[in-house]
């Protein structure tokens, strides 16, 4: 049976706190792009699947609505793809509020092959998402890297994009991605990574941070599989220490944990997810002997 995310939370929240602080108040934590300085907040919306509906106002509403939310809490960044169904006319409509796309960090890939196909999907992205720049484009799951790379540097260099990377999203792609790593300069990487998945920590991570690239990671909750590992369980005394009151905030403090991370992007369809996933961008995150504590308890489940 599936176990969905509003039936963990709620069982968490179930959980006495013992008094301890969920640390609110705080302002969301921030990391640097190394290549700029650029201050950006510690978490962002991941745009596949939650944002593939109807691009109609009755079936983004809600998605507007937690788009809205998760920047008057401080956030900014959301990422998409043109592989994304509807997500980047989605994203239109969301952007046409006045003032919005000012506050958001923009990113969207390149999957196609060939620098006209390349440049004609950017410009399909610009038209979709009604805007006139984008702040990073990555090369999607390595496709075509070597000249998709090439086409990403010349739209940098016309300031029409201001960062370029390139993203993977499963094990078997890592060592690829750490060869273009180790060959060609990048401003950001995007990778899978999460507290039962943590291959990317062996030597793609530790890389990031040698060389100076930023890290966004995505499917922090490996889909739904870590909700279904602990349905029923109750948050371990280290995840009350750190002021969790969800397990997707254990989640997500997991791998904010790790001092390469810039950005996790979890999906957030709803203003209660906006609300619980930003509360793992405040407070305490686990040390390193915490972070063995918690990854311990989840492999033991």
């Amino acid at each position: 049976m599936p176990v969905s995310r509003r039936a963990v939370i709620a069982a968490a929240a179930l959980a006495p706190l013992g008094g301890r602080l969920t640390w609110a108040a705080e302002p969301l934590i921030r990391r640097p792009i190394p290549s700029s300085g650029e201050m950006l907040p510690a978490m962002g919306i991941g745009t596949s699947r939650r944002y593939e509906v109807e691009p109609n106002a009755e079936a983004v509403a809600p998605l507007k609505a937690a788009v809205q939310s998760f920047v008057s809490l401080g956030g900014s960044v959301i990422d998409t793809a043109p592989s994304y169904g509807t997500a980047e006319d989605v994203l239109g409509l969301i952007l046409a509020e006045p003032g919005l796309r000012q506050k958001i960090f923009l990113a969207s890939k390149v999957d196609t092959q060939g620098r006209d196909a390349t440049l004609a999907e950017f410009e399909r992205s610009l038209k979709r998402m009604r805007v006139e720049s984008l702040d990073l484009v990555a090369v999607h799951n390595l496709i075509d890297v070597n000249e998709n790379l090439a086409v990403l540097r010349d739209l940098k260099r016309d300031k029409r994009i201001r960062y370029v990377g390139v993203t993977v999203w499963k094990d078997g792609q890592l060592d690829a991605l750490e060869a273009v790593m180790k060959r060609e300069p990048l401003d950001f990487i995007q990778v899978n990574y999460a507290i039962d998945n943590r291959a990317a920590a062996e030597r793609v991570l530790p890389l990031a941070a040698e060389k100076g690239v930023a890290v966004m990671t995505n499917v922090p909750f490996g889909r739904d599989r870590l909700f279904k590992a602990v349905q029923g369980k109750e948050l371990p005394p280290v995840a009350k220490d750190l002021g969790c009151t969800s397990w997707p905030q254990v989640f997500l403090k997991y791998v904010l944990g790790h001092p390469a991370v810039t950005c996790p992007i979890p999906g957030m369809a709803k203003v209660a997810y906006v609300e619980d996933n930003l509360a793992a961008a405040r407070g305490p995150l686990p040390d390193p002997a915490q972070r063995k504590q918690l990854e311990s308890f989840i492999d033991a489940v």
